[in-house]
């Protein structure tokens, strides 16, 4: 472990000022910086921004558990997360969609491979669950983050819209197209990571529909489901590569049709579609919706049928 970043408090930046001056360390100025200090190979820089911490060199991890953890932020995080999550940190795919339950744009799947070193740079960089980052331009951010991340293995597959519409009407079920998706990425990882032991996703409501899926690619790999899998780093990354493709292709089409495509499948997302319609045609829905939605009933004004996802 090379670099880490952690967020500080105000007092604990001074706090670690006086270790750092205490044990010898040279300090000196550096742009948007409270102060930065170095001592042999190690580089400790805090930034005014958060505050935060940025630790640098090949005793970063040594001074993060015997210096940073114990006497200024008091909160062994480093020790207990791979202790306690032992899973997180051993080489693995995550995999993770976006788009499922929006009416408009793809369905994406999105893969990423993990390891301890990986892990512990994406945990740095604040790398989280998609869900929890509101910002588009923060989900870009990560994503790029994720991509220059050393070793990351990463795939995305993104199911247009007309595609898509094509395939659920041939599969007859979402379960066995995100089957589809799912082995599809990690057919792709495999390709690039042939060593790589295990998967994990989260759970499929019939489990068995995606190990048929890897068993019919010839994949043999440990295949886990678990629900909040998205608490995985591995799956968090693949989580936030499959959000961007989602809202890049979002806003492309918004831009190109020139109404804003709701996310979801709330009222704002019906009037929106019968915008497209009352201008372009009920035929348009196809080409940048998923049709099964009872939404598009409510859209063209027509009785839904009584089954069907």
């Amino acid at each position: 472990m090379t670099t880490h970043t952690a967020p500080l408090t105000p007092a604990q930046a001074e706090i670690l000022r006086q270790v750092l001056e205490r044990q010898g360390y040279d300090f000196e100025t550096k742009p948007y910086a409270l102060f930065a200090a170095r001592k042999g190979k190690l580089n400790v820089t805090v930034y005014e921004k958060g505050p935060k911490v940025l630790i640098q060199g090949k005793d970063t991890e040594d001074f993060i558990r015997f210096t940073l953890e114990p006497e200024v932020t008091g909160i062994a995080k480093l020790d207990y997360q791979e202790i306690l999550e032992p899973g997180k940190f051993e080489p693995h795919f995550g995999i993770d969609e976006s788009g499922k339950g929006d009416y408009f744009g793809p369905l994406v799947i999105a893969g990423a491979y993990t390891d301890a070193v990986i892990a512990r740079r994406l945990i740095a960089a604040g790398i989280m669950d998609s869900k929890r980052v509101t910002s588009p331009a923060r989900i870009r951010q990560l994503a790029a983050l994720i991509r220059e991340t050393p070793g990351c293995t990463t795939a995305v597959v993104s199911i247009g819209p007309e595609r898509y519409n094509t395939m659920h009407a041939s599969f007859k079920n979402l379960n066995r197209l995100l089957a589809w998706g799912h082995a599809r990425v990690i057919e792709t990882l495999v390709a690039a990571r042939p060593d790589c032991p295990r998967t994990l996703s989260d759970q499929f409501a019939r489990p068995e529909i995606l190990q048929r899926a890897l068993k019919e690619k010839g994949l043999t790999l440990q295949l886990e489901q678990r629900t909040k899998g998205e608490s995985d780093t591995a799956v968090a990354a693949a989580s936030i590569l499959a959000r961007e493709r989602f809202i890049d292709w979002i806003d492309k089409t918004s831009a190109a049709a020139g109404i804003q495509l709701p996310l979801g499948a709330s009222d704002a997302v019906v009037q929106a579609a019968r915008q497209l319609v009352a201008r372009d045609g009920p035929e348009v829905l196809g080409k940048v919706a998923k049709l099964h939605f009872k939404t598009t009933h409510a859209v063209l004004g027509t009785t839904p049928p009584d089954t069907g996802d």
